[in-house]
């Protein structure tokens, strides 16, 4: 086993009222064993401050930089000299949130030069003062005993940090930012009274880390390059916002939050004592993020993380959820695939819950595997993580398997294409079709997706099964439905799912994906759909990572409107489907049939 003991990891800084004695006995070093920081500090004799620090940004158009609050907690041995790494989260719920309607998605669709329908929300102001208590953290006490300086920041327009709520656009990254700057002596920091504050504790070394909102921002922040940002850790996050309220021109909400969208959480998260400098900005969210088209704009452009990927430098280790229908898969494996294709040092783990953080799943091996991420960018000890297998990946059974990349590099493209039967359940084979076959749906928003892909029957979806699979056949990646469809209405909803029928005849639905049929050209332009016309509409399922067992039959899933995630028009719309020029593409390992 091997054991490294490091001293002070640089020249002595003394902090105001904190010098340390000529005759002072140097503090006690972080510890590491096995590649991994040892517990040798005391969490509880933890020296805590409370500061702001200023960004370069006036997001509140009041003349004066927006400032960000910050607290800081560190080992007592920083006062005496030592100088530590930081583990960063930013957040903007530590103050809580406000009460907020979502819009309405009962609403009929949006059809080219006719009137749109705009929904009127109304939300509950809570105009208290919005003061952070001590902010903490499941992750706290772990961190400290290691060696690791634990500091927290109110993302702009919240608690007691002032600026606006944007929902993701560049204020909130640069406020974010901001603070692993100040970590790098490059930003100024004062305390409540005005006098300047350095972090002259802090090696400059700064991992990110957090879930949803407070893992996103790590994902943005490391997108600007910022020196001094070695790893991030964004769990459950976002890559690009639009991909988050809007699937290919589709509005679709957040799983749990039908009717979310950026404006609302921005006026949800909106905690600052003043709001009224942000109102009109918050305004103009509503106008700009257009429920209308759910067309892609410079709005969503500058939500986009994906655009400044090639400034990534920090160490990526993403988790994500594969039933995470919050989040959804595809922000974490758009993500993770572009920092693949950059050499980005990256490792990803995905397990089977939902919207989580791992250390509820499997505490101490995540805890490990967290630890030597930090410990090799962090403290730069050479553990070789680098060399490790890339992907993690929980099972359907709950076990876990370690993989040396991510989708499966074994997985192959394979096309199978419907056969006739589809308003009961019809066929799914890898044979191409003999002649043209149409079947129709008519949608009907009011019915679950999930119960209508359990139904025998039904008039609202086609559906379309393999035989029993002899072995058990894998996803991995990405479902893409290549549907010919007619509408006869100029607006429709395109649903897809893939699912899985037991022996017993029971469905479920592994992922699914939504199209808008106007945006069938490009996601940022709007075109009309002429009646009675078969147009080529490709629906991106989420990625997942799955295995149909032996038994099982794999299938596929065709309706409109999908009740918990897209908008709700009145039933009627009608879709018909060409089956000899439908066909789905799966990344596979294994064969079907």
């Amino acid at each position: 086993m091997r054991r490294v003991r490091m001293g002070l990891l640089a020249a002595v800084f003394v902090l105001p009222l904190t010098g340390l004695p000529a005759s002072a006995e140097p503090p006690q070093g972080p510890v590491f064993q096995d590649g991994e920081a040892q517990p040798v500090f005391d969490p509880a004799q933890a020296l805590r401050e409370d500061l702001f620090v200023t960004a370069p940004v006036d997001s509140d158009r009041d003349g004066q930089d927006d400032r960000v609050h910050v607290q800081v907690v560190r080992p007592k041995e920083t006062a005496q000299g030592l100088r530590v790494p930081v583990v960063y989260q930013a957040s903007p719920y530590f103050s809580g949130g406000n009460d907020v309607a979502n819009h309405n998605v009962d609403t009929e669709l949006y059809v080219p030069e006719q009137p749109g329908n705009r929904t009127v929300r109304t939300a509950e102001r809570d105009e208290r003062m919005a003061v952070a208590a001590e902010i903490d953290w499941a992750y706290e006490e772990y961190l400290l005993a290691r060696g690791y300086a634990v500091v927290y920041a109110e993302s702009l327009g919240t608690g007691q940090s002032t600026g606006c709520p944007t929902t993701g656009a560049a204020n909130e990254t640069i406020g974010a930012k901001s603070v692993v700057d100040w970590l790098n002596s490059r930003a100024p920091g004062h305390d409540a009274a005005g006098s300047p504050i350095e972090a002259g504790w802090a090696t400059g070394k700064v991992g990110m880390m957090g879930v949803s909102y407070n893992g996103t921002l790590p994902n943005a922040v490391a997108s600007t390059g910022v020196e001094g940002l070695e790893a991030i850790v964004p769990i459950g996050a976002i890559s690009n916002w639009y991909d988050y309220y809007r699937t290919d021109g589709a509005i679709v909400a957040p799983g749990g939050y039908q009717g979310e969208d950026a404006d609302v959480l921005a006026e949800f998260v909106h905690t600052r004592a003043d709001r009224e400098p942000c109102r009109g900005l918050i305004e103009q969210l509503t106008a700009d993020q257009d429920r209308l088209t759910g067309d892609y704009s410079p709005f969503w452009d500058q939500r986009n993380y994906l655009n400044d990927v090639d400034q990534v430098h920090a160490a990526v280790l993403s988790v994500h959820g594969l039933n995470d229908w919050n989040v959804k898969t595809r922000q974490a494996a758009q993500w993770y695939a572009a920092l693949r294709e950059r050499d980005v040092p990256h490792k990803i783990w995905w397990h089977q819950a939902g919207h989580t953080d791992p250390i509820g799943l499997r505490e101490q091996e995540w805890l490990r595997t967290l630890n030597r991420w930090f410990t090799r960018y962090l403290y730069q000890v050479p553990n070789g993580v680098e060399g490790e297998p890339r992907a993690t990946v929980q099972r359907e059974d709950g076990s876990w398997v370690e993989e040396a990349e991510w989708p499966a590099p074994e997985a192959r493209e394979v096309a199978l294409r419907p056969t006739p039967g589809g308003s009961e359940r019809g066929g799914l084979t890898a044979a191409r079709a003999s002649g043209r076959v149409v079947e129709a749906l008519r949608d009907d928003a009011g019915q679950l997706a999930e119960d209508l892909a359990a139904a025998p029957s039904s008039p609202n979806r086609l559906a379309y099964l393999s035989a029993p699979l002899t072995a058990p056949a894998r996803v991995s990646g990405t479902v893409r439905a290549e549907l010919a469809l007619t509408f006869d209405r100029p607006a429709a909803n395109v649903t897809a799912l893939l699912v899985d029928q037991a022996p017993d005849g029971t469905v479920s639905v592994i992922t699914r994906g939504w199209a808008d049929p106007q945006n069938r050209h490009a996601i940022d332009r709007t075109s009309p759909v002429e009646l009675g016309k078969n147009y080529s509409i490709d629906v991106f399922m989420q990625p997942d990572d799955y295995v149909f067992a032996p038994g099982h039959r794999l299938g596929i899933v065709v309706l409109s409107s999908d009740h918990d995630f897209t908008l709700r028009p009145k039933p009627g719309v009608g879709l018909e489907l060409d089956l000899s020029r439908t066909r789905i593409q799966l990344p596979l390992v294994g064969s079907i049939g």
